[in-house]
C-alpha cells in the first residue's frame, strides 16, 4: 500500500465523501456498529433512536511486526495477571500503600477480606483481559516498538464493536474504496479480528467448567451492567454469540442485584440463584457473572451496592473478575512490574511471577518508564518531574482506575497536584508518554467529519480461566483486537467517554 504521507485517500469531491458517509451510516446501523445517544439527546428523542458508533472512514496503518508481537504475548500476559490475582500477599501490600488515599481501593479490599473470613467456595476465576499499547517511534527512521499503556482486568469493552469495525472496513475495501479516484486505498492488507468469538469462547469455557446444578436448576450467565448503558450493542454481540451456542444469558442492572439474586438457603456451596424479572417463578443457578460495571466509585452509590458485590464474591458463581483480579489491574501493579531493580544484584518484581527468560524478556520490552508518586526515593523523583513546568510535559499521571477521562496530561499535572493535599499524591502513578508516529485519518462522529492527525491505541484481548487454589490454567487464549483512534490534539482515548472512535488495522 501507499506510504503514510499519501494515506488516507484524498476524497475528490463532496460526492465521494457523501457517498462514503452514507454507506458507513447504513452499514453500521444494519450490523449493530451502534451506540445509544448521550442521555441529554435521549430526552429529546421520541422514540429513542440508536446512532452509529464513532468510526474512521478508513482503517489506520499499523506496523505488522508490532501488531503480531502484541498478539503473540497476550497469553503470557494472561498467565502473569492470573498469577498476580492469586498472590494475596503481594496485592495486599500494594493495596496498603494506596488505600489510605483511595477509598474505592480500600472498599474493594474489604469485600475480599469479608469473604475470606467465611471462606471462598468457588475455586475458579475468569479474566476477560485487554492489554493496551501504542507504537513508540523516537524518529522517522527508528524501528517502531509497542509500549504498554495499561492492562485492563475488568469490563474490557468494545470487543463486540471492534469486530464489527473490522467487518465494516473489509466491506468498504471490497465495494467502495476501489471506486475512489485516489488509488491509495484500492488494495489494503486487513488482518482478521475474532474478538466476538474469542471473548465469547472465554465465557463459554467458564460456563461449561461450572458444570450442572446440584440443585436441579438450569444454569446461566449473568451480564452485570450499568443502567442506563450507552454501549449496549457492544455487549449484545457477545450475548448473541453465547446464546447461539445454547448458553442462557440474562442482563442484570447492578442496582437490581440484591432484588433479583439470592444465595441458596441452607447450601454450604452458596449457589447464586437468579429469578428473571419477567418470570420470577423461574429459578436459574448462575454459573458465571460477567461484570461490565463496578470498575469505579460511581457504580457504588450506596451500601447496598457494596453488599451486592459482596454477595457475588461470596457465591459459587465464577466471577469475571473476582475482587482480587480487579485489584490486579491497579495502575500501582503496572508501575511495580515495570520498575527496574534498584540494586544490580536484585531482580525485577515481575521475576517472581515469570520465571521463563523468553517470556520475561517479551513482556519487559513492552514496558515504558512508570514511577510511583509516593514518598519513596523513586516517588520523590517522580514528584519533582510532576511539579516541574517543563519536565511534566513528557508525562501522564494516572489514578488506580479503568475507563477514560481519569488521567492528567502534561501541564495539567502540576495544576491538579496543587488542588489536592500532598497526602493524596500517592494514589497516582506517573508514566512517561509514548511517542507515536504521525498518522492521518478521517473520523465520522455524530454525522460530522473530523479530518487530520490521529493517534492509534491497540488493545489485544485475552481470556483466561484458572484455579485460584493451585494455579492450574484451565483456558488461556488470545481473543482478537481493538483499535481506538483519536485526534492528535485529544489527550484521552476512551470511546465510551466520548474521546476516541472505533478503527481497525491495515498493515504498513
Amino acid at each position: 500500500m501507499a506510504s503514510n504521507n499519501s494515506y488516507p485517500p484524498a476524497l475528490d469531491d463532496n460526492l465521494e465523501r457523501d457517498r462514503l458517509v452514507e454507506v458507513i451510516k447504513d452499514w453500521s446501523i444494519a450490523h449493530g456498529l451502534a451506540v445509544w445517544p448521550a442521555p441529554a439527546v435521549i430526552e429529546e428523542q421520541k422514540p429513542r433512536l440508536a446512532i452509529h458508533a464513532p468510526v474512521t472512514l478508513f482503517p489506520s496503518p499499523f506496523p505488522k511486526s508490532c501488531f503480531e508481537e502484541a498478539k503473540s504475548i497476550q497469553t503470557t500476559y494472561n498467565e502473569l495477571y492470573a498469577a498476580i490475582a492469586r498472590d494475596e500477599e503481594f496485592l495486599g501490600g500494594l493495596v496498603k500503600e494506596v488505600a489510605g488515599n483511595d477509598e474505592f481501593i480500600a472498599d474493594l479490599w474489604d469485600v475480599h477480606v469479608r469473604v475470606k473470613k467465611e471462606g471462598y467456595v468457588q475455586p475458579l476465576a475468569l479474566g476477560l483481559f485487554r492489554s493496551d499499547y501504542m507504537v513508540h517511534q523516537d524518529s522517522p527512521t527508528a524501528t517502531p516498538q509497542i509500549k504498554q499503556v495499561e492492562f485492563n482486568t475488568i469490563a474490557s469493552s468494545f470487543g463486540g464493536l471492534s469486530a464489527k469495525t473490522s467487518d465494516l472496513h473489509r466491506f468498504l475495501s471490497q465495494t467502495e474504496y476501489p471506486l475512489l479516484k485516489d488509488p491509495s486505498a484500492h488494495s489494503l492488507d486487513l488482518p482478521a479480528n475474532n474478538s466476538v468469538a474469542g471473548l465469547a469462547a472465554g465465557l463459554q469455557s467458564a460456563f461449561h467448567a461450572y458444570g450442572k446444578s446440584s440443585l436441579g436448576h438450569p444454569t446461566c450467565v449473568i451480564f452485570l451492567v450499568q443502567s442506563p448503558e450507552r454501549n449496549v450493542f457492544d455487549q449484545r454481540h457477545l450475548e448473541y454469540q453465547l446464546a447461539a451456542s445454547g448458553v442462557p444469558i440474562f442482563r442484570l442492572p447492578f442496582s437490581q442485584t440484591l432484588a433479583r439474586t439470592e444465595i441458596s438457603a441452607g447450601s454450604p456451596a452458596r449457589q447464586l440463584l437468579y429469578r428473571p424479572e419477567h418470570n420470577p417463578q423461574k429459578v436459574y443457578e448462575v454459573a458465571v457473572v460477567y461484570m461490565r460495571c463496578g470498575y469505579g466509585p460511581g457504580d457504588y452509590p450506596s451500601k447496598d451496592a457494596w453488599e451486592a458485590r459482596y454477595q457475588i464474591e461470596r457465591s459459587n458463581a465464577i466471577s469475571c473478575p473476582t475482587v482480587l483480579t480487579q485489584l490486579a489491574g491497579m495502575k500501582k501493579v503496572q508501575q511495580v512490574l515495570a520498575t527496574p531493580p534498584t540494586h544490580p544484584s536484585s531482580s525485577p518484581v515481575m521475576r517472581s511471577f515469570v520465571s521463563d527468560d523468553t517470556k520475561f524478556d517479551n513482556l519487559w520490552k513492552t514496558f515504558t518508564n512508570i514511577y510511583p508518586m509516593d514518598t519513596s526515593e523513586a516517588g520523590q523523583h517522580a514528584r519533582k518531574l510532576a511539579t516541574d513546568p517543563e519536565a511534566c510535559k513528557k508525562y501522564v499521571m494516572k489514578p488506580q482506575r479503568e475507563g477514560g477521562g481519569n488521567n492528567f496530561y502534561r501541564s495539567a499535572i502540576p495544576a491538579h497536584l496543587k488542588e489536592i493535599p500532598e497526602a493524596q499524591w500517592s494514589r497516582y502513578i506517573l508514566m512517561e508518554l509514548i511517542t507515536p508516529p504521525p498518522l492521518n485519518n478521517i473520523i465520522l462522529r455524530n454525522g460530522e467529519l473530523e479530518q487530520g492527525g490521529v493517534i492509534c491505541e491497540l488493545g489485544v484481548y485475552g481470556t483466561c480461566l484458572w484455579d485460584r487454589n493451585d494455579g492450574k490454567i484451565v483456558h488461556n487464549a488470545e481473543a482478537g483486537y481493538l483499535l481506538r483512534t483519536k485526534g492528535d490534539q485529544s489527550e484521552e482515548g476512551g470511546v465510551a467517554a466520548g474521546y476516541g472512535c472505533m478503527d481497525s488495522v491495515c498493515f504498513l
